[in-house]
């Protein structure tokens, strides 16, 4: 029982009290420890007095404090957690804070940010002295540097409460007992004459004129640099004079100060302020508020500060999206800040918000998740993709809408290396093969061939052999004359995965069938092809030992990715975009201006495969040489963006007819079936996909 009593109850403390963090030395009567929470681990601050070497009048004011701490509560107040008293030690935990001084000197020198920032943070203060004042009828009496402290989210947060006393306690100011602080003291505190014109909030209003010389200038010297403005913008320079005015009476009330300075072109109107007080009040916005808001967050995002977005802005976000109706424009906005968190904190804020929003059936929603696709799909973890997203974004292949058809087509080259077996080698390509053969879009069709030579590295080998040429030889037959190029380029691009007698037998005879294609744009790609593939072919040839390093990627699993597979199609999936689908239909006058263009050269014309590098360097060593004959006024098919915008092309929402073939080739006209391995064409091993799976 004895052993009961005489326990050190500083062990119950359910922080465990950690090092010291340097500002408040002479300034205060505390001590600033990091601490953490006792099971949890979560960081907060403890304030500690020394009992034992503290003097009865500073342990009298210890208390105070805490004792207001404990019944304030309010945003821009530090945020009380748990106390504990004992004969050797009094502490006081709070939320996680660094005194301002401390944090201010981590901030850049100059810069809009900081501005921003600075104007927020004296929001803030400004708002908890108005609280005080005018709502708790106190004043606080001890406003410096010294009593302002930053938690991890930026806010500032109002704390040195030691010398809090009723506004209706007379006139009369409290006496400081450390002599560092006294220089804070306004002049009527030794001017009796001027006692009587004290008013519940002048003396807080000189403190906050005090703290705003210091956030701009740095810790106070003495009273007489307050007349010294500095650092502060004109935007301030009145308010600050009249909080510094010898005249207790002609302070401002804290109130008075945000009306004014919150009205356009004052001190506290700007980007970071109003978007931090829109997230405070999105609960009583209605639905168009929020949108304009959201729409227009994220290019300011780049001027706040980088805790503020991610621990303030960011789980502000998040809440507006599970619990509100901030809908999809919320997305980007999240996605950006997302890059801010680590690898932990992103699974365990985004990835939920991310799994929840592909079940949504909203397709502006669908859209902007697949158009941010990339900004989130490398933290997302191969099951999550293959059982919860990829069921959902399948579902976009089979959608009414082109865009949402194509967005899903594009979706595909970030989710492939994820895929499993089934997802990737059947699923997928089931659907690329319905698309790029009956999709009313040309677009559509044209960039399903693209996606297909993207992603073919992540295809099992013997699907990849059954499918790629099949394919791009169907592509090869389409009316429109951008996905006749992909086909030629694709052919080009993944050469590396082509046994030579297939390039023997079915590549060659389909590409030359090209050669007459009306448009000069798929002559030229067909013609340098050709070429490059009979160069391979010559190079065996001479020297029969190169056959079998030009075909070591056909039966591998996991290929090296070849330069020319990393850049041949960029362009179709960047500039072959929902204008495709302004076409109502592919007609001879709509294709017309893309005639006179040349597509660019695949990148395997350009550079070898990285899976080639020595002995294998010959086997694109022709393809390479081919740049020399390409045309010097040849355009990129981005092109096609500028031209198409020329023409009258329809809305994007109007029923497209059928594809037209009137500019094709009569050879090459469909519904003309070719019998098997005349030409390479085999109708039923790439449709064969698709019926065998529906």
């Amino acid at each position: 029982m004895w052993s009961f009593f005489s326990r050190d109850p500083s062990k119950d403390f359910p922080f465990d009290v950690g090092e010291p963090i340097p500002g408040l030395e002479d300034k205060s009567v505390w001590s600033l420890h990091k601490a953490k929470k006792k099971g949890s681990g979560e960081e907060v601050s403890v304030f500690v007095f020394d009992v034992k070497n503290g003097s009865e009048t500073q342990l009298d004011v210890a208390k105070a404090a805490v004792k207001r701490l404990k019944t304030l509560r309010h945003p821009s107040i530090l945020t009380y957690l748990d106390s504990l008293e004992s004969e050797k030690v009094l502490y006081m935990a709070t939320e996680y804070v660094e005194p301002l001084e401390t944090h201010l000197t981590q901030l850049s020198k100059e810069g809009h940010q900081r501005e921003l920032y600075l104007a927020w943070g004296i929001f803030q203060i400004t708002r908890a002295l108005s609280f005080l004042n005018n709502d708790g009828n106190l004043r606080h009496n001890n406003v410096c540097m010294s009593s302002v402290f930053v938690n991890s989210a930026g806010e500032w947060k109002l704390g040195g409460l030691e010398y809090v006393a009723g506004a209706s306690e007379g006139t009369g100011l409290p006496i400081k007992i450390l002599p560092v602080l006294e220089k804070y003291d306004a002049p009527e505190k030794c001017d009796s004459s001027k006692q009587r014109f004290v008013t519940k909030c002048s003396t807080d209003m000189w403190g906050l004129g005090c703290l705003i010389w210091e956030a701009f200038n740095g810790p106070l010297p003495q009273q007489a640099q307050l007349k010294d403005l500095g650092n502060i913008p004109k935007q301030l320079s009145t308010v600050y004079c009249e909080l510094v005015g010898a005249n207790p009476s002609s302070r401002p009330n804290p109130a008075d100060i945000i009306t004014r300075c919150r009205k356009l072109g004052g001190y506290f109107k700007n980007d970071l302020v109003d978007t931090l007080l829109f997230l405070e009040e999105i609960q009583i916005k209605d639905k168009g508020e929020k949108n304009r808001f959201f729409s227009a967050i994220t290019p300011q995002l780049d001027n706040f500060p980088e805790n503020v977005c991610r621990h303030k802005i960011l789980p502000q976000l998040i809440t507006a999206f599970e619990y509100g109706d901030a809908g999809s424009v919320v997305l980007m906005p999240m996605f950006k800040l997302g890059r801010l968190l680590d690898e932990p904190d992103y699974q365990k804020k985004v990835v939920p918000c991310v799994v929840k929003l592909f079940t949504s059936t909203d397709r502006a929603t669908r859209i902007r998740l697949l158009q941010q696709l990339e900004h989130f799909i490398g933290h997302l973890q191969a099951a999550t993709v293959n059982d919860q997203i990829f069921p959902q974004v399948a579902h976009g292949f089979m959608d009414t809408n082109p865009t949402i058809r194509e967005q899903t087509v594009k979706s595909v080259i970030h989710l492939a290396p994820k895929l499993n077996y089934n997802n990737l080698n059947v699923e997928v390509l089931r659907h690329f093969a319905r698309l790029q053969s009956k999709d009313d879009q040309g677009g559509i069709r044209t960039n399903t061939t693209v996606c297909l030579g993207k992603i073919a590295q992540h295809l099992h080998p013997q699907i990849r052999q059954k499918v790629l040429i099949s394919a791009f030889i169907r592509a090869m037959r389409d009316p429109f004359p951008p996905a006749r190029s992909a086909g030629v380029l694709a052919l080009a691009a993944t050469q590396q995965y082509f046994l030579l007698s297939e390039v023997a037998v079915r590549i060659l005879p389909a590409l030359c069938q090209l050669t007459v294609d009306p448009e000069k744009s798929v002559r030229d790609n067909v013609f340098r092809t050709i070429k490059g593939f009979l160069g391979k072919l010559e190079k065996v040839s001479e020297d029969p030992s190169l056959r079998e390093s030009m075909e070591a990627d056909v039966h591998t699993a996991t290929p090296s990715l070849s330069n020319a597979a990393a850049t041949w199609a960029g362009w179709a999936v960047t500039a072959v975009t929902s204008k495709f689908y302004r076409s109502q239909s592919d007609t001879v006058k709509s294709i017309t201006p893309v005639a006179s263009k040349t597509l660019s050269k695949p990148g395997s014309l350009e550079q070898p495969s990285s899976s080639s590098i020595s002995t294998t360097t010959s086997s694109v060593t022709s393809m390479t040489s081919l740049e020399q004959e390409e045309s010097k006024g040849a355009e990129s098919v981005s092109d096609y963006d500028e031209t198409w915008d020329t023409e009258n092309w329809g809305e994007m929402d109007t029923p497209a007819s059928p594809p037209s073939t009137a500019s094709e080739p009569k050879s090459l006209l469909p519904g003309t079936k070719e019998k098997k391995g005349t030409d390479g064409w085999d109708m039923e091993e790439w449709g064969s996909l698709e019926e065998d799976l529906v």
